[in-house]
């Protein structure tokens, strides 16, 4: 087993928090992922900086001030510290959590905008967009409302809608308004300044695929060559709350130029405070590492815009950026209406300790881009199992006859615990104990004392010594999934021998003292090294089985060293249960009655960046191809109309009841009143899409969408089969 280290200087970020609303379990997934791999690295004695700030600039931010009736720098400003509490309670320890409206982002901004300038990166085009004639501002298209030009929903986004999925150009809509003011927009022609992305396509092709995007990441950005990259629209007009484009009054950076810059800032900030040198860091030639966490949603930014960002401007790029997935709750999105719409604050009032978040998360987070579920019960269940059931239990178990018995002095040495060599077989693979899947393997690692004759001894703390190397390569990998099943597999083995010799008897025997000293102390001893493993994932737990254990701060280059001769202190309980009446109370909490949930919908910044890249081809939208996968997805089903009945208080919507050969009907509505009456529909056929997401109106629950056709010429027309089609049938 190798425990050389060879100290590195890294720089990690995680993705900036926008500072327009509160942190939730969705944000921590990526905030304690990388939290878990910087404590690793400094358990190794690397030099790492773990940099990150609040996201401040943008129109949103503008506007929510305004209605609040504050400037932008107050909102900013409480923002930050809500923020900072939260992180700092959930664990997460930046070495510096800063905000990109500072004064070291606006010179970094200005200067890589001129240096992009200079190197001919930089292009101005004339373009036009909706601009509110009330507020006297163009609108982003998240401020512009109107009816959906596919389906015709009413109160659409100016570049998604909610209802069918489709995406548009804010000027497809039909009878578009300002969500600011609720005035018609007009179109008005503006001057903007674009990054020219499209020059560097061949620098990006070879960097996405030089071994610093995941394999799947690499796979995605691929997808954005295949038409070739368009520049980047950078600015935006006046009101705006950001940085002011250099020479180009009443001209803004765009959010997303200075917000990655924000982590260049950050540091700044902290080579400031810290006396670091920044060019170290951030020049062409760099040999430090640089490492981004960020949301699968955001890599177009990350893994196309910003490393050509910093290779036209003279800087290094990332060394690597490791994308993850989303969150979801019970196999759902994120609910406010079934209250797992959880917000940070709202987790710890409830269930109070931060560290069961970050050992389930942990438990289920690996190197890939795979969303992860947090499934309560299953949450519930595995911290009581593996942190109570399992980790603590050891040191429950034994530290009292320590204490009581010897004056809490461990043995003088450290026996050895003899197992079959059967322990070899799972060793062998690397040294993992992976492979160990059954009680009846576990059971027979550890023999009833006096039955090893004839087997080669193999050490029970060498089995936990050995093991090290390959959680060490779980952490550095982020499969942490992984290297929480390793170490729960060892708390298993260290339960097991507790059990078999059974200190509680030992402590009644006269004569057994030497013998109840080892029992207490191997079990010590092996509970140290599991803390020591679980360190990254649950810091402040481990700094109180330190107090406990009576020793510095655990570290890497000391596992070998046993705890002999030693004094701990007294012992105390370390965590308690969670109940499921607490979950019960935090997701009754968080319950919000709404009128309607809108659909599953791509994240807005895929949105953003699918319509920056697309705008210039939105006349000829309908034509685009989709891959024979998408289509696949889409459950189409034919339906037979049992019912149709008007809804009162809808202006557009018929009830239907569709049979589609289930166990009872389908309840759906449907946008058709203006075209049917709900008498001529009963007993039709017609084609539904079944595997929509359930979406809660007001009048009630909609399970799926009636397929209809509509234009300038007319419409909506539902789609009716051929004679002979048969309810329940699919569409393929």
């Amino acid at each position: 087993m190798s425990n050389a280290i060879s100290p590195r200087k890294i720089l990690v970020t995680s993705a900036l928090p926008y500072a327009n609303g509160s942190i939730h379990l969705g944000h921590l997934v990526e905030y304690i992922q990388t939290d878990i791999w910087v404590r690793f690295q400094k358990m190794q004695g690397n030099t790492v900086h773990y940099v990150c700030a609040d996201d401040t600039h943008g129109t949103p931010i503008m506007l929510r001030a305004e209605k609040e009736g504050i400037t932008p720098e107050a909102l900013i400003e409480a923002v930050h510290k809500e923020h900072s509490a939260d992180f700092k309670d959930f664990l997460v320890e930046f070495d510096n959590y800063y905000s990109t409206n500072s004064e070291e982002n606006k010179q970094l901004s200005q200067g890589i905008y001129k240096a992009l300038k200079a190197n001919g990166k930089i292009a101005t085009k004339t373009i036009e967009q909706y601009f509110d004639p009330v507020k006297n501002m163009f609108l982003p298209d998240r401020f512009i409302k109107g009816e959906c030009p596919k389906c015709h929903a009413k109160d659409q986004y100016g570049d998604n809608c909610e209802v069918c999925g489709a995406t548009y150009s804010p000027t497809d809509l039909i009878n578009p308004f300002s969500a600011v003011s609720g005035a018609a927009p007009v179109r008005k022609e503006t001057e903007h300044y674009f990054f020219k992305l499209s020059e560097c396509e061949s620098f990006l092709k070879e960097w996405t695929r030089s071994g610093t995007l995941q394999g799947e990441a690499a796979n995605k950005m691929g997808e954005w060559f295949e038409n070739g990259l368009n520049d980047w629209d950078i600015s935006r007009d006046a009101p705006y709350f950001g940085f002011e484009i250099p020479d180009a009054p009443g001209k803004y950076f765009y959010v997303w130029l200075d917000a990655p810059i924000g982590y260049m800032a950050s540091f700044k900030n902290l080579c400031e405070k810290q006396g670091l040198n920044f060019d170290e860091y951030w020049q062409k030639d760099s040999k430090t590492e640089l490492y981004h966490f960020i949301g699968k949603d955001i890599l177009y930014f990350h893994a196309l815009f910003w490393p050509a960002t910093l290779e036209f401007s003279g800087h290094r790029k990332p060394t690597q950026i490791f994308a993850h997935g989303f969150l979801t709750v019970n196999g759902e999105k994120m609910s406010k209406s079934r209250g797992t719409f959880i917000t940070a604050r709202s987790y710890l009032d409830y269930i109070k300790n931060p560290e069961y978040l970050r050992y389930y998360y942990a438990a289920k987070l690996n190197s890939t881009m795979e969303d992860i579920d947090l499934n309560l019960e299953d949450f519930v269940a595995r911290v009581n199992s593996d942190l109570v059931g399992k980790y603590i239990n050891i040191a429950s178990r034994t530290a009292g006859f320590v204490l009581n018995n010897f004056n809490g002095i461990l043995a003088e040495k450290l026996p050895a615990v003899e197992v079959f060599n059967q322990a070899n077989k799972f060793l062998a693979d690397e040294g993992t104990l992976a492979n160990l899947n059954s009680s009846n393997q576990l059971n027979s690692l550890i023999p009833t004392i006096g039955t090893t004759s004839g087997h080669t001894p193999f050490d029970l703390f060498s089995v936990f010594l050995e093991v090290s190397d390959t959680i060490k390569a779980c952490y550095e990998s982020r499969d942490y999934s992984k290297a929480i099943r390793e170490i729960m597999i060892l708390a298993d083995l260290a339960n097991q021998y507790v059990a078999q010799e059974e200190p509680w008897k030992l402590a009644k025997l006269v004569g057994s003292e030497a013998k109840l000293l080892e029992v207490c102390s191997v079990s010590i001893n092996l509970f140290r090294l599991l803390t020591l493993y679980l360190r990254p994932v649950l810091p402040k737990l481990a700094s109180e089985v330190e107090g406990f254990l009576n020793i510095p701060k655990l570290r890497w280059s000391e596992i070998t060293i046993p705890l002999v001769s030693h004094k701990i202190n007294s012992y105390k309980h370390l965590i308690t249960r969670i109940e499921m009446k607490q979950i019960e109370a935090m997701t009754e909490a968080n319950k919000e009655n709404l009128q309607a949930t809108p659909a599953p919908q791509a994240h807005s910044e895929q949105r953003h960046a699918a319509h920056q890249q697309n705008e210039v081809k939105a006349e000829t939208a309908e034509a685009e191809y989709i891959s024979i996968d998408d289509f696949t997805k889409v459950d189409l089903r034919i339906a037979k109309i049992v019912n149709a009945e008007h809804v009162e208080g809808a202006e557009k919507l018929l009830k239907l009841s569709l049979d589609i050969g289930e166990e009872k009907p389908r309840q759906v509505f449907a946008g058709i009143k203006s075209a049917y009456d709900p008498e001529t529909l009963k007993g039709r056929l017609t084609v539904m899409v079944a595997n929509l997401a359930p979406r809660k109106m007001k009048f009630g629950l909609s399970e799926g969408m009636v397929l209809a056709a509509s234009d300038e010429r007319g419409g909506p027309f539902i789609l009716s089969p051929d004679s002979g089609a048969q309810a329940g049938m699919k569409v393929k």
